[in-house]
């Protein structure tokens, strides 16, 4: 009976872990009346840390220094250069600015807390009940999805787009899986989204064809580095 319940906490779990925060960062909209993402990804970010440190503790929740730290980042370094010579090719660039504002909502808000809320608490406890790839691939797309529908960076409504931000997060998470830490991804993810977005500006306006074009190389790039860190054994996990 125990072993029952247990497996039933475990399949609940996922569920709750993708329900609660985004349900509590809707219905605080909703109150609010505001339609800031700052207030809706900050709800979603608080909700996951206090489920997350009642279920499984901050290190679980990938929040690791160290070795984990310096491995997660680079791997992820080698989607933002990768996505940098696409952006370069593909999308004229104007002028060069700045913006320590802007740096901060996509280091506080689009990076810490949608990667905590996804690669932290429910690829928890995704890999809890079906193990640490399954958790990997679904928390990826988990992640493209919140991607595609509500980051600033994401105003082009084509299946290259959405493949785009899917590829991003299945390679976040195979690093997740990889080095069990979410502190490296984090801080790349920030710097990326700031160099691509505001650090390289385009007055003209790119037409749908460059847009896809550079969607596509890029999630190409994508792939190859996802292929390339794909666990081999499951002693490569780091769940």
């Amino acid at each position: 009976m125990s072993d029952q319940i247990k497996s039933n906490k475990n399949a609940l779990r996922p569920i709750i872990a993708l329900a609660a925060p985004l349900t509590v960062a809707y219905a605080v909209k909703l109150v609010t009346q505001q339609s800031n993402n700052a207030l809706f990804f900050g709800s979603i970010g608080i909700v996951s840390w206090l489920l997350g440190l009642r279920w499984y503790g901050i290190e679980k929740m990938g929040l690791r220094g160290g070795r984990a730290l310096f491995a997660g980042a680079g791997f992820a370094v080698l989607g933002w250069i990768a996505f940098l010579i696409a952006r370069i090719l593909f999308i004229p660039i104007d002028s060069l600015s700045t913006g320590i504002k802007a740096y901060l909502f996509f280091l506080l808000f689009e990076a810490f807390a949608v990667q905590l809320w996804v690669y932290g608490l429910f690829f928890r406890a995704t890999a809890v009940w079906l193990g640490g790839l399954t958790a990997a691939i679904s928390s990826g797309i988990v992640f493209g999805g919140i991607a595609f529908l509500f980051f600033q960076e994401s105003s082009l409504p084509t299946p290259a787009a959405m493949l785009y931000f899917s590829m991003l997060g299945v390679l976040y998470g195979i690093i997740r899986l990889r080095t069990g830490s979410i502190i490296g991804t984090v801080l790349v993810q920030a710097i990326q989204s700031f160099t691509g977005w505001v650090a390289f500006a385009s007055t003209s306006t790119p037409v749908t064809a460059q847009w896809n074009s550079f969607y596509v190389a890029v999630s190409s790039a994508y792939l190859i580095i996802s292929w390339r860190l794909w666990p081999k054994v499951e002693g490569d996990y780091r769940v």
